[in-house]
């Protein structure tokens, strides 16, 4: 009896350890997001994670974000501009892309670093307003590039509101984590 009682037990510990495993790896989802496939060809880094709003709060947008675990300058950080335009990956959108302003410090996953806003034109002839952000930890980056066809403004608004949600918040930690 008493080893019936502890493999139930023992089954029961597994499952739920099982069940936060798979809720810390799940898809981050907030509101009007939804996850979509990593559209860009494989390069030097793992593909990443590719997100699309398009409800009232956020309009058109889709943000990409992904880790570059020892890509980054264990001092400094991410030091500036052009290092945001380095790293961020616009050139997987268009290699046309032209910084709108100088960028701004940021915080996102407690994560220090910089953003900046880009006006891209597509291979199609059409033009899309873009936002480049890299954020370090250690020796390591994490990377996010939003774009949509709404003013800067409203694209970086989105993008750093969804960015700073506890489930992406919780995924790019662990991330960076290597988990």
């Amino acid at each position: 009896m008493r080893n019936r009682v502890a493999i139930s037990v023992a089954v029961l510990a597994l499952g739920a350890l099982s069940g936060v495993a798979a809720y810390e790896r799940a898809a981050p989802r907030t509101g009007d997001w939804r996850e979509i496939a990593w559209p860009f060809p494989r390069d030097g880094w793992p593909a990443g994670r590719a997100f699309r709003c398009n409800g009232a709060a956020c309009g058109d947008v889709e943000v990409y974000v992904r880790p570059k675990i020892g890509f980054c300058n264990c001092d400094s950080g991410v030091a500036d501009d052009d290092e945001v335009d380095r790293v961020a990956d616009l050139d997987l959108m268009s290699e046309r892309f032209v910084p709108r302003e100088a960028g701004h410090v940021i915080r996102v996953a407690d994560m220090p670093g910089r953003i900046r806003g880009y006006d891209l034109n597509m291979s199609d002839g059409s033009r899309r307003t873009a936002v480049g952000i890299a954020v370090s930890r250690r020796c390591d980056l994490m990377v996010a590039v939003a774009q949509g066809g709404g003013e800067a403004g409203e694209v970086r608004r989105a993008a750093l509101e969804y960015l700073g949600s506890a489930d992406m918040t919780r995924w790019m930690t662990a991330a960076m984590d290597g988990k």
